[in-house]
């Protein structure tokens, strides 16, 4: 099902251009969720990634009034690089609903490609030639020529949010997949990443928004 994205969302991911939605899913039972608190999981073997995401997250859910954790402080560092039985998990779950959490986000890499983008009229030629020999001219060189094409990696990541709320079942709310597109900093795409969940949500109503961005202080709407 794709996103039905709305003009704010929109100019935010023509800036963020390499972080992209590409299809979602939302329980059908579920119109709007108000997490109280949240645990926030980022599974990568890369820990200083990890840890600015979910705290990126963290802020994001504390300036809308939620209660959030990383896993990066509540578990101990072995947490995600050691496997887990089905029996640990259930037992996690009733740990956290102990501890008053109701919301677990979990984001992970599910794979990545690599693309090869071929440029245009990278020799200069006119677009609109229809001769024969100026479009075999224009193009023989494709397969040797490094100018004549750019090579890329996509990588393409899985987020879900789900309810372990004591009084509901334990069930999945949301799931979005997104595509990172050759980042160049990692600082800028974590960033913008975690911002463009969060925007998704509200957009979905599975979070309250951040008054404080849509208000000047003297109440005018920006």
């Amino acid at each position: 099902m794709k996103f039905p994205i709305g003009i704010g969302l929109f100019f935010f991911v023509l800036n963020c251009s390499n972080v992209e939605l590409v299809d979602y899913w939302k329980n059908p039972d579920i119109d709007i969720y108000s997490p109280k608190k949240v645990l926030l999981i980022g599974l990568t073997s890369n820990s200083e990634v990890r840890q600015q995401f979910e705290d990126q997250l963290k802020q994001e859910y504390e300036a809308r009034g939620v209660s959030a954790q990383t896993s990066f402080t509540y578990f101990k560092s072995s947490f995600t690089t050691e496997k887990k039985t089905e029996e640990e998990l259930n037992a996690l779950e009733d740990t956290l609903i102990q501890d008053g959490f109701d919301t677990i986000l979990f984001a992970k890499l599910i794979g990545s490609e690599d693309k090869i983008e071929y440029k245009k009229n990278y020799d200069g030629f006119d677009s609109k030639d229809k001769k024969f020999k100026e479009d075999f001219l224009k193009y023989q060189d494709a397969f040797y020529n490094p100018d004549y094409y750019n090579e890329y990696t996509i990588y393409h990541t899985e987020t879900s949010l789900y309810c372990i709320c004591p009084t509901h079942p334990r069930e999945l709310i949301w799931k979005g997949y997104f595509d990172i597109s050759d980042p160049e900093s990692i600082n800028e795409t974590v960033h913008d990443y975690a911002r463009l969940v969060i925007l998704i949500l509200e957009e979905q109503q599975l979070i309250s928004p951040d008054m404080e961005e849509y208000f000047h202080e003297d109440g005018a709407i920006q």
